[in-house]
């Protein structure tokens, strides 16, 4: 592999300009795509072994990104993962919360409004954005620091009238 060629599809070398779009705007370019693919392996091998193959690995890929996340953020710490749902998840205000509880053991919120799951929905494939974008946050969690865990009970995307994020930092 060259030296210049980035070893993950997320990551920018030192010597490549940036190229800054929002989390909204990348999901936005990406969900066309893979609807397509997933919409090609449900009909070669089923609906639930095609989804459980795509959840796996766009939750690799998160896993990795919440790595990336914390070395763009300087840490891992319940801090830094506040300021990824502020900066990142949330610009362009892709989503509208409210703030329970942050601590450095825990941190609560409830997403009351979801452009993410607007955006599936507007495109047509609503079906599909829990797996695209619901499935990665717990992963990305968990990549960004591996003593915490995410709990979530209901998101807008699955048809609640909130997402119910709870990320608690084991000792």
């Amino acid at each position: 592999m060259s030296e210049n060629r980035p070893s993950h599809p997320g990551e920018i070398k030192k010597d490549q300009p940036a190229l800054e779009i929002s989390n909204l705007k990348r999901r936005e370019i990406q969900a066309p795509l893979l609807a397509c693919l997933l919409k090609g392996y449900i009909s070669e091998m089923g609906h639930d072994k095609a989804l459980e193959i795509a959840s796996t690995s766009i939750q690799g890929d998160a896993m990795l990104a919440g790595k990336l996340m914390a070395g763009k953020y300087g840490g891992n710490s319940m801090n830094e993962l506040l300021r990824v749902v502020r900066e990142t998840w949330a610009e362009e205000n892709a989503l509208e919360f409210t703030i329970l509880e942050a601590t450095d053991q825990k941190l609560s919120f409830n997403v009351t409004r979801c452009r993410y799951a607007e955006l599936y929905d507007r495109l047509g494939m609503k079906e599909y954005g829990y797996c695209f974008s619901c499935n990665r946050d717990a992963p990305l969690i968990k990549g960004f620091n591996p003593g915490m865990n995410l709990l979530r009970s209901q998101t807008i995307m699955q048809g609640a009238t909130i997402c119910d994020f709870r990320v608690i930092l084991e000792k």
